[in-house]
Formats: structure tokens, C-alpha cells, sequence
């Protein structure tokens, strides 16, 4: 009876299942043991793949380098001076381009915030130039794929440690209170500080720098030794390369049944223009190419030769600059070491089961440190058929050059135009790695997208960024972007266009609104042209408030805005929830999971859904007038509260059970919507409790008076 029932309940389902993730028969029949399970009430939700069929990851991050400066992107298609990335070409055809993704701040320190963090801007606390800023104690990507079974590393340039108690000293791991092995990572190679990152032989002086502080060695850590001594001649490109084919080859060896996680992050080809040297080692993989030694003052296989002297012979050209051949080598050397890594997986026989992303963490930037000898982003169009270099919210400034590759899961020669952002990653890799989605990310899964099978669920795309200086006059920028005030800006992607605002003196300002398909230059401004675009601009202005949180250490024009509320033709008194069975390791989202459970209820309480699992609650709050309002939630396991999609309530990571968790923020009168996920832990009633003050409200809890769905 209950296979008959199990039956006609997938039959019934089955337009949902065609509308979800379903990527292959046996993932079909999975869903349909599900049923069978859920039939005679043995079940639990299903979510991401088989254990076995997790793949590993590595996410390489260059510095600096332009969507224009890859091959495939644009030099290819460049006439005259131009350099090459075929390795990574070849990459290209054997993955995905993914032609719109785009960092969040168009400066390192927010950009790798927000991938680690998995938050857009408008909800990371490090924003515009906060270098060395402390990352949360909250979950990573490191503690996200440490709870899906990942053994995690992460090698190269990081800056989010911290200043430590001894604030402007050397200070160690030990002082360092966000370094990388107490942010998920099983272990940790290089350049904890941001600075460091300027040059690129940690343990060898620069006699061509121009300023002192870029000419010193600097301190590589290891874990909790600090290792640049035995570092001689080492060039960072190789030496990250190297260790990381090192690592692999030992995890293989020792640990090969469990999935690894490996977050690379190159300093090049940012600020200091220095050259390996050497050629790269012939060969790649397994024997050849970069390799480990692990002997003090020869630590690689390339720390021999003088340092900074060479140069890729196709760039050795009289009719390129000194500074024109550095870079281009500099490029090609970190083409050369991804080809190096490609190639180790194949040797080791697991190509297939490993995916890599390669992407950089803002646009390109004119900066040397050789004296007299300026190197500008025009020299290659290091920021391709756009406008814009780092610090500009301009395309050129925030889209990124973005491959995935993945024998085993994404097909060969695929090309994508949706908009995604670092946030979408750590989404991403939870979906690959069989675990939920984390509720606290602003990201979705781009699954879809890598694999071609499903349907992808919109990104949101949002930029905010300070800085003081303006975009450049570069002849090719368009005469309305340069030498144009930065400042306070803004960007954010809705229905399909763009919205970009700089030099805001408040929320008043218009934004400028392109189609960034077509008009890749930015030029031709749609505000105003229609009676839809000037709906859109008054949709942007709302979105750009619902969607982002004020910081306090960086304070916008717009922070003290009221979030403005929503029209909704019809509504019914009373909140919705959807019961989800499961244990899950920490608050969830769902998107095309199936609920086990569904009802409506009067007040906020935990009195619903299973007793292990978890509860996810949604409606509209209806604010009766505007002003500031208190919110405050306790509960016994753990819960994530938004209102449209400003993270509220954060009571997730490191959360006491019992204790009350608050916020405030600015609303509108009028309707609002909210989610309310909360973790269920083998109880059949949670201590949930959800209470409020505002102008016109002592604190109470939220009542049928004030819920509607």
C-alpha cells in the first residue's frame, strides 16, 4: 500500500521535480526513494549529493588582475601589443565562463570578506579599505565545508586577521584573533598581513622599489611558525603553486577518501611588478613543473638564479616598456601555475572529481613601485571593452574574469551571462558539498549554472564602496567617467539592468541605469527615458535600502533612511511556515526542497513543524508607523530573521540557546515581508519567541494584529 501511495504521490510531484535541481536518473531515483521512505514515515529531507560524489575544490583568487588580461576574455581578441593566458584558455574550453560575475567592493580587503563570509556589502562588517580588519567568529567558507566533511587549506594572501592586542606590533597567530586556522581552515600558508602582499620575495630585499616599506622582507606563516628565513629566493607565485601541489600529493597519499577544500589566494599580479627567476620548470604535475623540496634556502625547485631578473621570452620585445614585460610575465607565470595544478590532478587520477574555480578580487590598478616608471591598466586593456579600474563601480572595476572547471560535472565549452557575485560561492559549495544551505549567506547555489541542468535562482548582485579619489582620464574611458568624483557609490542589478551611483550626497540621487549587456561601456543612461525607467529608479532606491544593513565603523548617506514598505494586493491574517525533517548543522535556507510539513499560525512561536528539523516561517509585518523598531528573538537552537532580505537577527554561529538576541532597524509604515528559519533540535515544541517595540509599541510579541501572508 504504501509503494502504491509513494507512486502516486511522485506522480503527483513529478512538474515540481522537473522544475528542480535533478542532475542525473540516479539523483531521480533518489527523490523517488524519498517518497517511498515518506510514505510510511521514515524519512528525512534529501539534500545535495552522495557523500562519494563530493567533489574536491580549489578556488584560486589572483590580485589585481583585469577581466581583460585573460586570453579567452579579451587579449585574444586585442590587436597590436598583447600578452596570453593559454593554459587558462585551455581551461576555458574545458569549463565554464562565467561572463558576469562580478566582486563585491572593488578593493581586496571587502572583496575577500565577502567570499569568505559569503555576504554581500551590504551586510559584511569589513568594508571600503579596511585592511587587516577582524573576520567574524561566524561561519566561512571554511566552516562551511569543514561541516560538509571538507579537510580544508588555505594558502597565500589573507588580511583579515586583526590587529591583535598589541595593536601595530609584528603580533603572531597567537594575538591574531581571526587567523585563518580560527576561521575554518585545517591549515594555513602565507602572507597573513595586507601589506606584506605588496611584494613578492617574502625573504629578499627590492633594490628597484621606490619607497623602503616595499622593499623589506616579509613574514610568511606556516600554521603558528613564521618561516620567511628559510624562504631565500623563493617568488610567491611558485611558492603557493608549490606547496599547494604539495599538500595535494600528501592528501592523496594519507587521506584520499576525504574531500579537500583548497582556497588559493595569489598576491600577483598586484603592486610590486617582480619576475620569477626563472623559466618554469618543464613539465607539470606529479614530476615536473613546481615542486615542494622542503630545504631551508632552497625551499622550491625555483629558488636558485638571481632574483627578479626573468622575463617570458614572447614579451622579451624592444617595443614594450620594462614595466609592459613585467606585468605580462607576471600573468603568464600564474597561467603557467594553474596549468602546473590542472595537470597534478590528472596525474593523480582525480581530474575528474575535482573542480576548480578561478576568478580575482577587483578590477585592474596603474601601480609599479619601479621609480619614474608608472604601468597604467591601458598598456593591455587590463579591464577589457569597459570602463573602470579598482575602486570604481564601473564594469571595469567589479567584473570579474570567472572560469569553473570540473571534468566530472560541468560540460566543456559552456558559457554563462547571468549575474553572480563572491557571495554565491559559499551557497555553491554547501550545494556540492550534500549539506543545506546556510541561511546567513546572501548567496544562491550556481549549480545550475556550472552544470546547465536546472533552473538557476537569481543572484543578488549589490556593490557599495568609499574612496576619495576619481576614475582616471585613460583616452579610452568615455569623457563622462573620467576624472568623474568616486566617492560614496553604489551598485546593484534589478530586472535586468544595472544601477550605479557615485559622489551620493543622500538617497535622493538618481541612479544612472544601464543595460550592461549591450551598452558594455556604460554610456548610454535609460533613467528617465520611459515611464518604466522611472518606475525602475524608484524600484532600485527601494531595493537599495530592503537588501543591506548600516555599519557603523562606515557609514553611508543613505544609513538613516526608512526601509520602505511593500504594495501587496491581498493578504490574510496570520504568518505561513513550512516544516523541514532533519538534522542540519546550522540554520538553513531552502529553495526547491519539499516541505514535510505546512500550516499557518497566529503568533511566532515554535509550537510547529517536527521536533527535529527545521522550521522556516514567512508573511508580511504590518508596521504601524514609521519610525525605528526593536526586534528580539530567543530560542533553543539557533534562527536567522530577515525583513525583505537585510539580515536582521543573526542568532546562528556560536549561538547560547536562551539567550536574547536584538536588533533595530528603520521601517517604513505599511507591509513588509520576512523570513524567520529556525533550527528544531528533538523537541516538539521550541522555546521560539519573537518580540518588538516601536514608536506606538511597548515590547510584546508579534501578534495576528501586525502578521498577514
Amino acid at each position: 500500500m504504501a509503494l502504491f501511495l509513494a507512486i502516486a504521490v511522485f506522480e503527483f510531484l513529478s512538474p515540481v521535480f522537473s522544475m528542480m535541481r535533478v542532475p542525473s536518473v540516479f539523483s531521480r531515483i533518489v527523490l523517488m526513494a524519498s517518497v517511498v521512505a515518506l510514505s510510511v514515515g521514515l524519512t528525512n529531507v534529501v539534500f545535495g549529493a552522495a557523500s562519494d560524489s563530493k567533489p574536491n575544490i580549489i578556488f584560486v583568487f589572483t590580485d589585481d588582475m583585469g577581466y581583460g588580461d585573460l586570453g579567452v576574455l579579451h587579449q585574444n581578441q586585442r590587436t597590436g601589443k598583447k600578452h596570453a593566458t593559454p593554459n587558462l584558455d585551455r581551461f576555458a574550453a574545458e569549463g565554464i565562463q562565467l561572463r558576469r560575475h562580478y566582486c563585491p567592493a572593488p578593493v581586496c580587503a571587502p572583496s575577500r570578506a565577502s567570499l569568505l563570509r559569503g555576504l554581500h556589502q551590504g551586510h559584511t562588517e569589513v568594508r571600503n579599505s579596511d585592511f587587516d580588519k577582524e573576520l567574524p567568529d561566524n561561519h566561512t567558507l571554511g566552516t562551511i565545508m569543514q561541516g560538509a566533511g571538507y579537510r580544508t587549506l588555505h594558502v597565500g594572501k589573507y588580511g583579515l586577521q586583526g590587529l591583535g592586542e598589541t595593536k601595530g606590533s609584528l603580533n603572531s597567530p597567537d594575538e591574531w584573533p581571526a587567523y585563518p586556522t580560527k576561521r575554518g581552515f585545517d591549515e594555513y600558508l602565507g602572507y597573513v598581513r595586507h601589506v606584506d602582499g605588496h611584494v613578492h620575495y617574502p625573504n629578499n630585499d627590492w633594490p628597484m622599489g621606490n619607497s623602503p616599506t616595499h622593499q623589506t622582507g616579509k613574514e610568511v606563516w606556516h600554521n603558528e611558525e613564521e618561516i620567511s628565513a628559510g624562504l631565500d629566493k623563493c617568488y610567491t607565485t611558485d611558492l603557493f603553486t608549490a606547496y599547494t601541489k604539495k599538500w595535494i600529493v600528501d592528501h592523496a597519499r594519507t587521506q584520499g577518501d576525504q574531500p579537500f577544500f583548497i582556497y588559493l589566494a595569489y598576491d600577483t599580479p598586484h603592486a610590486a611588478l617582480q619576475v620569477p627567476t626563472q623559466a618554469f620548470p618543464e613539465g607539470g604535475g606529479l614530476k615536473g613543473g613546481l615542486q615542494w623540496l622542503d630545504k631551508p634556502g632552497h625551499m622550491i625547485n625555483t629558488a636558485s638564479g638571481e632574483v627578479d631578473s626573468w622575463i617570458h621570452p614572447e614579451y622579451r620585445n624592444s617595443d614594450w616598456s620594462n614595466v609592459e614585460q613585467r606585468f605580462a610575465t607576471m600573468v603568464r607565470r600564474i597561467d603557467s601555475a594553474v596549468g602546473d595544478l590542472v595537470q597534478l590532478l590528472k596525474d593523480l587520477k582525480i581530474d575528474e572529481e575535482t573542480m576548480i574555480v578561478f576568478t580575482n578580487d577587483n578590477g585592474p590598478l596603474a601601480v609599479s613601485y619601479i621609480a619614474g616608471t608608472p604601468f597604467t591598466p591601458v598598456h593591455f586593456q587590463s579591464y577589457g571593452p569597459f570602463d573602470g579600474e579598482k575602486r570604481d563601480v564601473w564594469e571595469g572595476g567589479i567584473r570579474m574574469p570567472a572560469l569553473a572547471r570540473w571534468p566530472g560535472g560541468i560540460p566543456a565549452g559552456r558559457m554563462d551571462h547571468t549575474p553572480s557575485q563572491f557571495h554565491d560561492w559559499m551557497t555553491t559549495f554547501a550545494d556540492l558539498g550534500g549539506v543545506p544551505l546556510p541561511a546567513l549567506s546572501d548567496g544562491v547555489s550556481l549549480v545550475p549554472a556550472l552544470t546547465g541542468e536546472g533552473a538557476q535562482e537569481e543572484s543578488t548582485v549589490y556593490v557599495e564602496f568609499l574612496h576619495g579619489g576619481k576614475t582616471p582620464n585613460y583616452p579610452d574611458f568615455d569623457s563622462s567617467h573620467q576624472n568623474r568624483p568616486r566617492k560614496q557609490m553604489q551598485a546593484l542589478f534589478l530586472e535586468g539592468y544595472k544601477g550605479v551611483r557615485v559622489d551620493i550626497k543622500g538617497h535622493s540621487d538618481d541612479f544612472e541605469i544601464y543595460d550592461v549587456k549591450t551598452d558594455l561601456k556604460e554610456v548610454n543612461n535609460l533613467a528617465g527615458t520611459s515611464d518604466f525607467f522611472i518606475g525602475l529608479q524608484q524600484r532600485m532606491k527601494d531595493r537599495s535600502l530592503q537588501l543591506r544593513r548600516p555599519n557603523m565603523d562606515n557609514r553611508r548617506p543613505y544609513d538613516d533612511e526608512l526601509v520602505p514598505a511593500v504594495d501587496a494586493a491581498s493578504t490574510r491574517p496570520g504568518a505561513r511556515w513550512l516544516g523541514y525533517e532533519g538534522a542540519f548543522p546550522w540554520v538553513p535556507k531552502f529553495w526547491d526542497e519539499s516541505p514535510q510539513q505546512m500550516g499557518g499560525v497566529t503568533q511566532l512561536k515554535g509550537d510547529v513543524g517536527p521536533g527535529n528539523g527545521a522550521v522556516v516561517f514567512t508573511g508580511y509585518l504590518t508596521v504601524p508607523s514609521d519610525g525605528e523598531y526593536a526586534f528580539s528573538l530567543t530560542t533553543d537552537s539557533g534562527a536567522i530573521m530577515r525583513i525583505h532580505d537585510a539580515i536582521i537577527i543573526d542568532a546562528d554561529f556560536g549561538y547560547e540557546g536562551g539567550k536574547e538576541v536584538s536588533a533595530s532597524v528603520k521601517l517604513e509604515a505599511g507591509l513588509h515581508p520576512f523570513t524567520l528559519s529556525v533550527l528544531k533540535n528533538s523537541t516538539a515544541s521550541s522555546a521560539l519567541d519573537v518580540q518588538w517595540r516601536g514608536p506606538s509599541l511597548s515590547k510584546q510579541a508579534i501578534s495576528i494584529d501586525y502578521l498577514s501572508h
